[in-house]
């Protein structure tokens, strides 16, 4: 029993027949829901695949509706309907991504994978990021987690345990021995997603700083303690500390030079001053000043 619908063609496959190139991990709840539903009421849109031979025998990729598949097979069902497409392994696995990563709501952890899976098969950043809607960057980022991130830092991120845009941060120190510091220091609260990035930069300087000295002068090498979340705060607490007096000196530098630029302005303009200045040979000043005094630079 089969119909046409313009280029598409509904039929009853067998569901063994069935190979799902995109699989994914669902919501024990939700689905549970599906599997109620579809028993109560029946499969309200077929799923849909691209029929190929394999071996002599008839066989079918599943472009759409995995958790439909699923359902009929926990129910014990061995046929299902589905639509038949014509499109090779690849753009059956492209629209299957495609699919998932369309779908509203998804978790973070469900796009990384998807993103990964493209990288895998030869994507470009920027191909990907077309095919996603994410931007370039944040692609370039996803694949340096997957890429660089220590295990522990991407099973962090699958059970939630760490946002995914702090996991990039975390993936983009220098090695393992970061990593793992900079996990330890968010799992305990003790540093927030905000501080993160600077936090980083400031350990990587450190363990930079700690190898470079590992040895004395004798050949002794030199132990030195790991950093704790106590340590990396402290560290923290004091270069933000060091940025805000530099701001601090800043701003009384530049309230002393808008004091200097505007006494000038007024002395300049009262003429027997200028005449005394031209009298004693000393109406020169430095170029910075004068273009300030003139109004030719910002102040």
């Amino acid at each position: 029993m089969s119909k046409t619908s313009q280029t598409h063609i509904i039929e009853t496959i067998p569901v063994d027949t069935i190979q799902v190139l995109n699989p994914r991990a669902r919501n024990r709840r939700q689905h549970q829901e599906i599997v109620d539903n579809i028993a109560a009421v029946g499969l309200k849109r077929p799923i849909t695949v691209s029929r190929r031979q394999s071996g002599g025998k008839v066989r079918y990729d599943l472009v759409c509706g995995e958790g439909r598949l699923e359902a009929f097979r926990m129910l014990g069902e061995e046929v299902i309907p589905a639509v038949i497409i014509d499109a090779d392994e690849r753009d059956c696995l492209m629209m299957s991504l495609v699919e998932n990563i369309a779908r509203r709501p998804h978790r973070p952890i469900d796009l990384m994978a998807e993103i990964g899976s493209l990288a895998k098969r030869g994507y470009s950043d920027a191909e990907i990021a077309e095919k996603t809607g994410c931007s370039r960057g944040w692609v370039y980022h996803v694949i340096t987690l997957l890429e660089r991130g220590e295990e522990r830092l991407v099973s962090a991120v699958e059970t939630g345990l760490i946002p995914i845009g702090v996991a990039i941060e975390i993936a983009m120190s220098g090695d393992d021995e970061s990593q793992s510091i900079l996990i330890e220091a968010y799992e305990s609260g003790k540093i927030k997603g905000k501080k993160i990035g600077a936090i980083r930069r400031l350990l990587d300087m450190r363990l930079k700083q700690r190898r470079g000295l590992s040895k004395l002068k004798l050949g002794q090498k030199r132990e030195s303690k790991r950093p704790s979340a106590e340590d990396l705060i402290r560290v923290y607490e004091r270069e933000a500390e060091k940025q805000r007096l530099l701001a601090r000196k800043a701003d009384f530098t530049q309230a002393r030079l808008l004091f200097i630029v505007e006494a000038m302005k007024d002395l300049l303009s009262d003429e027997g001053f200028s005449t005394l200045l031209r009298t004693e040979g000393l109406d020169t000043m430095p170029g910075p000043l004068a273009e300030r005094i003139e109004g030719r630079t910002d102040a």
